[in-house]
């Protein structure tokens, strides 16, 4: 008989543990969520609104067979530990646990750890606790909100728009993106010059005239201000000044998700499942060991032991000058400071020396978590940085550039810190002193419009606004590109038109609600719920008596769109045809159903391109889900011929694979070779 079980979310986390505890211990796995709210009820809500929103949850679907099993296993041990992950999302998991499998109160204890290495799990066991019910009732909240706000929205956009879906976060998200379009669509472009000054080892930019800001916005302007130049300048001032460039925090489950953006080019889905893997465990050479702490977390709080740890690896690799100090968090708010930072579970454990362990982007996020964990605990690098002021005829013109003194944490983070210093050459210039520039000349510049969010900077923004959990950024952009609702351009979303037709919808009657401070607000009250200060019923109750009247006037009030017409007559009826949506995408058909049941068959309309290289079928044009065209075989799936570039009926001299067109050149699609078109 089993005496004691250990119940996990994921199975490779309950491998790894399993290692540790030894044979009186059976780790198993609830494959994450057992139970979710039902679809029963009111609007299928699966929650009871007049009986003070009681939630009627049942088994997921496929899981009864895992349940059974647990329940058995629960009837052959002594105690049950339960050891979901540390949040809130996970305190839940266990509470539907302990309720499902009908554990008893002095039983059964829940257990959390933050990395999954043998000392951590082995003392989780010695603060075992009961299930925090203030963190169950705020994610309980959070998803009977979630359900509530989304099967309403969603069907009233599917009802009365293109739109499939709406959500209490994913349309403050799209909102966003479609605001940022229209301030693009809006913005009026306006020419400005520049002068600048080019020396021997230096140039400098006009700044002021008689010390006062001064803008250039015509080319008459430059060309007088060129008139009254002379190639002498004198040295009105320079200015020396040392300063910090600070070493940032650990990260944080948002900064993680930005930085591997913008630096390893991962998008935040692709993040979050090598975080997960690096978390529940690698096996290296002599053991299986989580190699980061826990990934969702807004917490840049470091754990005592790895402060000490690292601070003597630092002094011991770098010197003791190297050593800096512990970063703090102004920031109190939303943060579930139970958790430390995303950080090495061990300082020891080089990314160079585990290497051959990883996978190549494994070891490109661990290398960055580690890097910065690390550089977190260094000290400020400092440099010199001089500001020459050059005066020529009262117009004064300006020159910077730093130095670097001391490197500090730039010693192990300069492969990820962006640095646009320029470096001014030691020359010989003193105050008053006359130098003689090479040349002055003027060039023209136009103002850029706001730029599309990327998936980093839209991270960020929600961030700061508030809005959503971290955990969830994944999702919530996820959602917002497969509902169609925004496309890819250059790595920036760009809304689609039935992204702004949702927004514009949903902000004429729900403006209230769907919006950043509402949001935000609401966050902070699932916070009070999670901290004991708030009941979970006022809150929802508050809710629905202000949303459901307001749905209610949008069903009755909202006008349907009608279908767009494409311009062309049904070959049956002689009806016109138009675009209609499915869960698969967009489609023409006639506007006379369900009388005329006509759709157009699109794949006989799609761009022949030449005759199949590998069958005798067509190469035609075709699109993927985003829009992005690519050129495949009209035979597929049977022929599975596909090219990024467009090809053309002509051999390559060298390998004889296809030609494709690649911007101005014809290049083979295997080897170097390339001709000029």
């Amino acid at each position: 008989m089993t005496k004691k079980l250990v119940i996990v979310e994921s199975p490779s986390k309950s491998k790894t543990i399993e290692k540790y505890l030894g044979n009186e211990y059976k780790v198993v796995s609830s494959l994450g969520h057992i139970r979710d709210l039902s679809t029963s009820g009111k609007y299928g809500f699966g929650i009871d609104i007049e009986n003070n929103f009681k939630p009627n949850y049942e088994i997921i679907k496929g899981k009864k067979k895992l349940v059974n099993e647990l329940k058995k296993d629960v009837k052959e041990s002594d105690f049950v530990y339960l050891a979901t992950d540390p949040d809130r999302e996970g305190e839940a998991i266990s509470w539907h646990l302990f309720d499902t499998l009908k554990l008893s109160e002095n039983k059964y204890k829940r257990i959390v750890f933050n990395e999954i290495t043998k000392n951590v799990i082995l003392s989780s066991f010695a603060k075992a606790r009961d299930i925090d019910t203030n963190l169950v009732k705020s994610q309980e909240t959070r998803r009977m909100l979630d359900r509530i706000i989304g099967f309403r929205l969603s069907k009233l956009m599917q009802s009365k728009t293109g739109g499939k879906s709406a959500g209490r976060v994913q349309s403050v998200a799209l909102k966003l993106i479609v605001d940022r379009e229209r301030e693009i669509n809006a913005f009026i472009p306006e020419d400005y010059y520049e002068i600048n000054a080019q020396f021997e080892e230096f140039e400098a930019k006009l700044d002021t005239y008689n010390n006062k800001k001064i803008e250039i916005k015509t080319e008459k302007e430059a060309t007088e201000i060129l008139s009254k130049l002379s190639k002498k300048f004198e040295i009105s001032s320079i200015e020396k000044k040392e300063k910090e460039r600070k070493a940032k925090p650990p990260y944080i489950t948002s900064t993680l998700q930005q930085d591997a953006s913008t630096k390893l080019n991962f998008n935040s889905k692709k993040t979050m499942m090598l975080a997960q893997k690096l978390y529940e465990g690698i096996t290296l050479e002599k053991e299986t060991v989580g190699l980061i702490t826990y990934m969702r977390t807004d917490s840049i709080r470091l754990s005592d032991e790895f402060v000490k740890e690292t601070k003597q690896y630092i002094k011991n690799n770098y010197g003791s000058n190297y050593v800096g100090n512990v970063k703090t968090s102004k920031k109190t708010e939303n943060v579930q400071d139970a958790h430390e930072a995303i950080r090495p579970t061990s300082i020891l454990r080089v990314p160079e020396k585990i290497k051959q362990y990883l996978t190549n982007d494994e070891y490109k996020l661990y290398k960055m978590i580690y890097s910065r964990a690390l550089a977190s605990l260094m000290k400020d690098a400092k440099t010199e940085n001089t500001t020459i002021i050059l005066d020529n005829h009262n117009y004064q013109f300006k020159a910077n550039g730093s130095i670097l003194i001391f490197d500090g944490y730039l010693k192990v983070y300069n492969d990820y810190e962006e640095n646009n210093d320029k470096v001014l050459p030691n020359i010989d210039i003193t105050e008053n002193k006359i130098i003689e520039s090479k040349e002055i000349n003027y060039s023209k510049h136009t103002t850029k419009p706001p730029s599309r969010y990327t998936e980093s900077k839209l991270i960020k923004e929600m961030e700061t606004l508030g809005i959503g959990r971290p955990s969830t950024y994944a999702t919530t952009i996820g959602i917002l590109s497969e509902r169609g609702y925004v496309k890819i351009v250059e790595k920036k979303f760009q809304p689609t038109e039935i992204g702004i037709e949702t927004t514009d919808k949903l902000q004429e009657y729900f403006k209230d609600i769907i919006n950043v401070d509402y949001t935000k607000e609401m966050e902070d009250d699932l916070d009070k719920i999670a901290e004991g200060k708030l009941e979970s019923v006022k809150l929802l109750s508050r809710f629905y008596n202000e949303f459901e009247p307001k749905v209610e006037d949008a069903f009755s009030k909202m006008e349907k769109n009608p279908p767009k017409e494409t311009g062309e007559l049904c070959p049956k009826c002689n009806s016109p045809l138009v675009i209609k949506r499915s869960k698969y995408g967009t489609f023409t058909a006639c506007s006379n159903y369900p009388t005329c049941k006509y759709i157009k068959n699109e794949k006989a309309e799609l761009k022949e391109i030449m005759n199949c290289p590998k069958c005798d079928g067509k190469i035609v044009e075709k699109k993927t889900r985003t829009g992005k065209i690519f050129y495949g075989c009209s035979n597929y799936p049977k022929c599975d011929f596909a090219s990024w570039d467009e090809p053309i009926e002509e051999r390559c001299p060298n390998c004889q694979n296809i030609l494709v067109k690649k911007g101005k050149k014809i290049k083979c699609s295997v080897c170097n070779y390339e001709k000029e078109k």
